[in-house]
């Protein structure tokens, strides 16, 4: 016998306990119908509810209208859907039916499903499996929490870990626009049958169509990609396409293999149609305390230039230009660090780079060879292999490292063609160990300042022989120096600072400080005519001081204005610049806000001011409408005497001298620094030494532009004049940079890129390229040209492509 019972309410709740096959009806309004059915016995433990508040095998309904039809229950809403929710799932549709006795539900009409794992399918009919493990769905369409959408005619549930979907469509990108109306997605991949699985943990095509705003553009019997809740998976990525007129055109096709979740390879070849194909490899691996990342490449060819560098070929022009030259050999580079911190105070690592030719990078276009991983960094065009470990608390600090450096930079142009570049030799540079540093403050207050306790050692051994500024002029050796010894020199110091912060009533701050440092110097190898072939030097100094400001504010309504003038008063013995010391580590100084004031405005040891000195300046802020601000900075110091020391013999003619740090003279350059915001689109940054003549020495600025959504520009200068004297080894330089891009119309716009070398008078580096970038991908297609001349190749322009894809990855760009 059949029964056919219906409750109409506003708000009627039906639960159904599958396992005991009981059903409770029960009405806003306090009706009541319930229907009791024999159950067998549960154990306590299985009716414990859930997270969803459920027992297990629960199912709860909110529906209009219920009503069940002997084992099949339907229920429905002509305004809000049924709401299901069971398994950690919930279920929405406007018709919704379970058959009790196989354990089945049915929906219909706007169904939507959201798993345990908060990805929602909708369909137009959905039939599941109570336990989850098998369905169907018409009409499916599901999204992902990265915004990619996955859509098909029908979509099978194979089981628990298998998805099939046929006529399917799938894409990385938006497929409704902002006001929520359809729209053509940038890049999408239809095809005849999709399946998803998730112990592969990716999304399997076949016969895969590729289409671009709706133009089919490539097609392939079969495809596959990881599923984009997927943060790595093994295969192929974005391939990297490039151009050099000594390699041609190139290809490199990065393949990820994951071997674990803590441990993977990255394969790379690049492919070239002018030379030998070269091989790119990464091994990274996680630990628990640490990371390890190496990297490295090969290849077996010949090197190749350009012996035509002005472009007038005195012969045929395919002769002189992209010429192999050498022997062919194995050419390869290395490039790996390592960073352990495991619990307590200390830590380690390593870094070890190297490379087989001066110009590999150039060459085959090695992305991002100069990194800083370790505790100390080669700079560009320099690499540096070094084991380093550091102890720090709160109040120490310990660190111990030796290394040594590969130098990449060149020290003379050739002027008939780049293949023929000098490079800067290994052996002029120095290895370093160690190389120790030490720091230690007491818990408590001093004199009732805070004591700070340095030490420092370094051991430096050199094989080339190198002048100045390393060596100082006095005892730089006339003629020629071929086959002279490198000068070695260990130092050891020790420092005591103390300092200690007082505050007047009026507002004044007052900051008094003591500095007592000793070097002990052992020199080694010095030059032949001294007299003396090994040195042994001791130093000290002593230096007491003061540093006064006085901060001022004023209020224009919602405006304030600071001012900040500062001054300093120092004090210290005599410097003793003995000039068998070799200048190791204070070769470059740069004065600016921040080093004006500090007692060793030198960056290292090697050279030091002593002597009665008084350093002034200014900063003035002005600040306005939340955020919006200016600032400026001048000051200068004054000292009572000259220190010569710090002058060295110009490049092109050692007789003459000129002052790379600005503070030889009585009156030091002056420093002017500022940033500015005046809007939320604005902000720039500048800095700039000008000497006692008003003749600008250095500069820096830096601005950056914001319009629209997405256009922007950068604008960057830099300027060095320090050394007056003109000739062709004259390391004065100016370069300006500016980059942007400007949308057009919608998506499109144009990029472009432009280095000049204004000391030259031509442009190193340019590029302007066609872009296209939505909330999918950004793809550039372009013109460069590359005027520097490191690479044996010289100058070259061609084409280049950079492509990013949202879920796929990116070029790199």
């Amino acid at each position: 016998m059949q029964r056919d019972r219906r409750v109409h309410t506003g708000a009627l709740r039906l639960r159904l306990l599958a396992g005991a096959a009981a059903v409770a009806l029960i009405s806003s309004g306090g009706a009541a119908l319930a229907q009791e059915v024999p159950a067998e016995p549960a154990s306590e433990s299985a009716q414990v509810p859930g997270p969803d508040g459920l027992p297990p095998g629960g199912v709860y309904l909110d529906a209009e209208t219920v009503t069940r039809d002997g084992d099949v229950v339907s229920a429905s809403s002509t305004q809000d859907r049924v709401l299901a929710r069971f398994r950690q799932t919930t279920l929405r549709a406007g018709q919704v039916t379970y058959d009790l006795a196989n354990e089945v539900a049915t929906a219909d009409d706007r169904v939507e499903f959201k798993d345990a794992d908060g990805n929602t399918v909708f369909a137009s009919h959905l039939e599941l499996q109570s336990d989850l493990r098998a369905g169907v769905a018409v009409d499916f369409a599901t999204r992902f929490s990265n915004g990619a959408s996955l859509m098909a005619a029908t979509a099978v549930r194979r089981s628990e870990n298998v998805n099939e979907l046929n006529f399917a469509l799938f894409s990385p990108c938006p497929i409704c626009d902002e006001e929520g109306n359809p729209k053509e997605p940038s890049i999408a991949v239809q095809a005849e049958k999709v399946v998803q699985d998730h112990d592969l943990r990716a999304i399997l095509y076949r016969n895969a169509v590729f289409r671009v705003g709706g133009v089919p553009v490539f097609y392939l019997p079969w495809f596959a990609h990881p599923d984009p809740s997927v943060e790595r998976a093994s295969g192929f990525l974005i391939p990297i396409p490039s151009y050099d007129e000594g390699r041609g055109i190139s290809l490199e096709l990065p393949y990820l293999v994951v071997v674990s979740a803590s441990e993977d390879w990255l394969i790379s070849p690049q492919i070239n149609t002018d030379v030998a194909p070269f091989l790119n490899l990464q091994w990274r691996r996680r630990f628990s305390d640490g990371t390890i990342v190496l990297r490295g490449g090969y290849t077996y060819e010949r090197n190749f230039g350009d012996f035509d560098p002005d472009g007038e070929c005195d012969i045929d022009c395919d002769i002189q230009k992209n010429i192999r030259f050498g022997d062919a050999t194995s050419r390869s580079y290395f490039l790996g660090y390592g960073r352990f911190d495991p619990e307590g105070p200390w830590r380690w690592g390593f870094t070890a780079e190297r490379t087989s030719d001066k110009t590999l990078f150039d060459r085959y276009d090695i992305q991002d060879p100069y990194q800083d991983n370790g505790l100390y960094y080669g700079d560009q065009r320099r690499l540096i292999s070094q084991i380093y470990a550091e102890r720090q608390t709160e109040r120490s600090y310990f660190s111990m490292a030796a290394f040594t450096l590969q130098s990449l930079r060149v020290k003379e142009f050739s002027t008939i063609t780049p293949a023929l570049n000098e490079f800067e030799a290994d052996g002029d540079l120095p290895v370093v160990a160690p190389l120790i540093d030490a720091r230690w403050e007491p818990d408590h207050p001093v004199f009732g300042g805070r004591l700070r306790l340095r030490g420092s050692a370094v051991a430096l051994a050199r094989d080339n022989y190198v002048g100045a500024p390393v060596l100082r002029s006095e005892i730089l050796p006339p003629g020629p120096t071929d086959g002279l010894p490198g000068v070695d020199s260990r130092r050891v110091t020790g420092q005591l600072d103390w300092r200690r912060t007082m505050i007047s009533a009026a507002g004044v701050r007052l900051e008094p400080f003591i500095d007592l440092r000793t070097d002990l110097y052992s020199i080694g190898d010095l030059p032949p005519g001294l007299g003396v072939e090994e040195d042994s030097v001791a130093r000290g100094r002593a230096t007491a001081g003061v540093d006064v400001s006085y901060p001022l504010i004023r209020r224009f309504g919602a405006s304030d204005l600071i001012l900040e003038p500062m001054a300093q008063l120092s004090y210290s013995t005599d410097s003793d610049l003995d000039p068998h010391v070799p200048n190791e580590d204070s070769e470059i100084i740069e004065l600016d806000e921040s080093s004006l004031f500090r007692v060793d405005r030198f960056p290292g040891y090697d050279l030091y001011e002593g002597g009665l000195r008084l350093t002034a300046g200014a900063r003035a802020t002005l600040r306005w409408d939340e955020g919006r601000q200016a600032s400026l900075f001048v000051g200068r110091s004054l000292r009572a005497n000259e220190e010569p020391a710090f002058r060295v013999p110009t490049p092109d003619d050692p007789a003459k001298l000129y002052d790379p740090t600005g503070l030889a003279s009585e009156t030091s350059d002056w420093v002017v620094q500022g940033t500015f915001s005046p809007s939320d689109h604005v902000r720039g940054w500048g800095h700039a030494t000008v000497d006692s003549a008003g003749e600008l020495r250095r500069a820096e600025l830096a601005v950056d532009g914001r319009w629209g959504r997405r256009n922007l520009g950068t604008v960057s200068y830099i300027l060095d004049r320090s050394n007056p004297q003109a000739g062709p080894n004259n390391r004065n330089y100016e370069f300006l940079q500016v980059s942007g891009q400007q949308f057009v119309y919608g998506n499109w716009g144009v990029a472009v890129t432009g280095i000049a070398d204004l000391e030259r008078d031509i442009i190193t580096r340019s590029e302007i390229g066609l872009l296209f970038d939505d909330d999918c991908f950004r793809f550039e297609l372009g013109w460069q040209r590359d005027n520097t001349s490191v690479r044996p190749s010289g100058p070259s322009e061609g084409p280049y492509v950079r492509l990013t894809l949202a879920t796929f990855g990116s070029t790199g760009y």
